[in-house]
């Protein structure tokens, strides 16, 4: 989860300006965190999410037994518990950065049973479903279920253009930027702003001759 997309076509700028989404800082610690006004802090708690994630992977990798260098393992066990010290005292940016220290070391010594870092998507996926059960403590029955339903409609909508024929290269580059802040928008649980890339994605399947 990185900061939102820029738009590089023209068709993007036609859109107006985009919406004030939060962006808290990567430093924010604890998943109980609010925004002003006693908004949840979506994004906190998928951040806390990625490292408990992290945590328990590399913990159940480093209490099997492999066979893989000892050193090697113990310096990751070093590193690990420095991490989670960096969590525990809210400083999550050196908590993410010593977990990703991990993942290379781990590669330059060719530990073959070690874990491997995650892409991108896949990443967010298994924060989410790490994240779940305290998003539902968080979030209010009807704001899921509004955020939800914007969810399907965005993949409906995608899914359509992307079997729509004869779109050029830069309308795909639009639907794929709008795409993506609307993603963003529901991972922050920012529901008038997923609703506004809802509506601008829609915008572009009108002129695509796309019914939703």
């Amino acid at each position: 989860m990185g900061a939102l997309p820029q738009a590089t076509s023209g068709k993007s700028q036609a859109f107006g300006p985009p919406p004030v989404l939060f962006c808290p800082p990567p430093s924010m610690p604890g998943r109980l965190l609010r925004r002003g006004g006693g908004v949840p802090d979506v994004y906190g708690i998928m951040l806390d999410a990625e490292l408990s994630r992290a945590f328990d992977v590399w913990s159940g990798y480093l209490n099997a037994r492999t066979g893989e260098d000892p050193q090697v393992r113990a310096r990751l066990r070093d590193t690990l518990l420095s991490a989670r010290t960096a969590a525990a005292e809210g400083e999550s940016a050196r908590a993410r950065a010593l977990v990703a220290e991990m993942y290379d070391d781990a590669r330059d010594a060719g530990l073959p049973w070690a874990p491997v870092s995650s892409g991108p998507r896949a990443a967010d996926r298994e924060a989410r479903d790490y994240a779940k059960d305290e998003l539902r403590q968080v979030l209010s029955v009807a704001l899921r279920e509004d955020l939800d339903s914007v969810a399907i409609y965005l993949r409906v909508t995608r899914r359509r253009l992307g079997a729509a024929s004869g779109l050029d290269a830069a309308t795909r580059e639009d639907i794929l930027y709008v795409s993506a802040r609307a993603g963003m928008a529901l991972d922050l649980g920012h529901l008038p702003a997923a609703r506004r890339e809802l509506e601008r994605l829609e915008g572009i399947a009108r002129r695509c001759g796309v019914e939703r």
